[in-house]
């Protein structure tokens, strides 16, 4: 059995909105997932369905064997964690540890097993030295890393990042790279949302395109990149690394998912501005 499985699913807003139509999709455990599309394709609608924010209007959510219409929100966070796109929407106490510990100490772990998991979380992220400060002394994008450090130390198997690219600088980037590869060699799931398809290639095997409410395409991402009617249909750009494959003739031949990664990392740098300018 599947760690995830969606089945048909489709939400409709009260005023007769649909915002989701007919998705079906599967996640196993250790599996990274980027889905794509340009804003109103129902992207977040579909993840906030999977730990309980939203509930299907039809069809079935399975997560780890349970139907999530059948449990509350809180019960299936406990499985499946989220972190929003803003993380000033998830936090609520004046330093990082606090932070970190608060959904730990809801779940009454004793002390040592709430440091255990803080310290783990804090390392994996980079928040390890900055325990003691005010979240809201960081900008934005390193408030993306504690809302992440305690999605992390909750020990959720299933990891919902929305838009969590959005602001980084190129050592965000690398630092969430470095954390992708950690959680799924450690057997997480992750589903990540993000409109940067340079970081997508670079760091997902797996990739899904929404558009109009549905999905439009589901493959290896070395695949799924070359579906130009599909790219276009949906609105998106292709990697810089793909459009040059096509441009040299070397097809999906060219697309080499560690080859990417050093050729975007190196553009990354190249574009990058000095500190002396």
């Amino acid at each position: 059995m599947s760690l995830v499985e969606v089945k048909n699913v489709s939400f409709t807003y009260p005023n007769g909105f649909v915002a989701v139509d007919g998705v079906s999709f599967k996640l196993e455990k250790g599996e990274n997932i980027a889905i794509v599309g340009q804003n109103g394709a129902g992207k977040t609608t579909t993840v906030k369905m999977l730990n309980g924010l939203t509930k299907p209007t039809s069809g079935d959510i399975i997560v780890d064997g349970k139907n999530t219409k059948e449990y509350t929100t809180a019960q299936i966070a406990r499985t499946v964690g989220y972190v929003f796109q803003n993380p000033d929407d998830q936090i609520f106490n004046n330093t990082v540890y606090k932070e970190i510990e608060y959904g730990l100490k809801r779940m009454k772990l004793p002390k040592e097993e709430r440091e255990r998991r803080i310290m783990d979380a804090a390392v994996l992220t980079g928040m390890d030295k900055f325990l003691d400060q005010n979240p809201y002394d960081f900008p934005l994008s390193v408030r993306k890393f504690v809302t992440i450090a305690s999605v992390i130390a909750s020990g959720c198997e299933v990891l919902i990042f929305d838009e969590p690219t959005a602001g980084q600088d190129l050592d965000g980037l690398e630092r969430l790279s470095r954390l992708i590869r950690e959680l799924t060699a450690r057997g997480k799931a992750l589903i990540t949302i993000t409109h940067d398809m340079e970081f997508v290639a670079e760091n997902f095997e797996r990739l899904i395109i929404m558009c109009n409410k549905k999905i439009v395409a589901d493959g290896r991402t070395d695949e799924v990149f070359y579906y130009k009617d599909i790219m276009e249909e949906a609105k998106l750009k292709q990697p810089c690394v793909v459009e040059v494959s096509d441009r040299i003739g070397a097809g999906k031949l060219g697309l080499d998912l560690e080859a990417v990664a050093r050729f975007i990392k190196e553009n990354r740098r190249n574009a990058a501005p000095s500190a002396q300018n």
